[in-house]
């Protein structure tokens, strides 16, 4: 499926920014045998005095700019076009929960893709007494580990509700956890938690999802929002899955990848520093439109 996407994020503020830097984690990245940039381009106004493109550790495209002049905002728009596919998702080599132990305890690589870097704690995602319970309590002798993730992501499918007004981007996990309410980052963080807390690796992705109007409804501008889902590892076998606990479903062709890492701090889609006097607000609006006369295989009205 080819998509072309349309992304803006624009910062207002009640006076003048002197100055400021920021880091912009927003432009999808390409994915063997799943997502291949066809062509993206990223503008920024006021224009930046310096601008640094680079991969971060994990290889996700990070711009750094610098404005040092007085500001009234910063407006970021971005636009690309994607090849995303999804083959059919086999669990068959997945290995088992007690093999895995096995496993990591034998693992030496340390490069990005290590399933070393997601078994501890980070920022966003603590060691919980009751996420991990949560998810032990689902834990069967003999069971996969991608039959665990199924497990725990539809668990929490079940028992959490979707509620945008619930928590914050800044809202701890636990209490999202303990409220049962959040959004797509709330859950996958606690998804998160939940399989670290019984040794399985797990990791955070950003992206974009394709969602599509109720019957008859004409499609709005702008509807689409980013989304977050969770990266698990099965094992050597099977290697990295990506599930989605908002919609208890595996990853498919209408996720796209904009980056990967520990959790949301990992690959906030902006963040910087300014000097600044009073407030700012955001507006962000996104666009995902797949270029042919079907729908994506697999669509559906999802939240994100």
């Amino acid at each position: 499926m080819i998509y072309d996407i349309k992304l803006r994020i624009a910062y207002t503020y009640d006076s003048p920014a002197v100055g400021g830097r920021h880091l912009v984690c927003l432009r999808p990245i390409d994915v063997a045998g799943q997502q291949h940039i066809v062509s993206s381009t990223m503008q920024i106004d006021p224009v930046p005095q310096e601008r640094i493109e680079r991969r971060d550790f994990f290889g996700n495209r990070v711009t750094e700019f610098s404005i040092r002049g007085a500001h009234r905002g910063v407006d970021v728009r971005v636009q690309a076009r994607i090849d995303r596919t999804a083959g059919e998702v086999s669990l068959t080599e997945s290995t088992t929960l007690q093999a895995l132990a096995e496993e990591l305890s034998a693992w030496r690589d340390v490069g990005p893709e290590s399933p070393l870097h997601f078994l501890s704690t980070s920022d966003r995602v603590p060691r919980d007494a009751a996420m991990t319970g949560f998810a032990r309590a689902l834990l069967q002798p003999g069971m996969t580990v991608a039959a665990a993730m199924v497990a725990v992501g539809q668990a929490l499918h079940a028992a959490m509700k979707f509620d945008p007004d619930a928590t914050t981007v800044n809202t701890p996990a636990a209490e999202a956890f303990a409220k049962r309410r959040g959004v797509c980052q709330d859950y996958s963080h606690i998804m998160i938690a939940c399989l670290r807390g019984v040794g399985i690796p797990a990791g955070y992705v950003s992206g974009f999802l394709r969602t599509l109007p109720p019957p008859g409804k004409a499609r709005l501008e702008g509807a689409d929002a980013m989304h977050a889902w969770v990266r698990v590892w099965c094992g050597s076998g099977l290697g990295w899955v990506e599930y989605d606990p908002t919609n208890a479903c595996f990853a498919a062709e209408d996720h796209i990848v904009v980056a990967r890492g520990r959790d949301y701090s990992d690959v906030s889609p902006i963040k910087g520093t300014m000097r600044i006097a009073g407030r700012q607000k955001s507006h962000q609006a996104v666009d995902v439109i797949p270029l042919d006369d079907g729908l994506p295989a697999g669509a559906k009205v999802a939240s994100a």
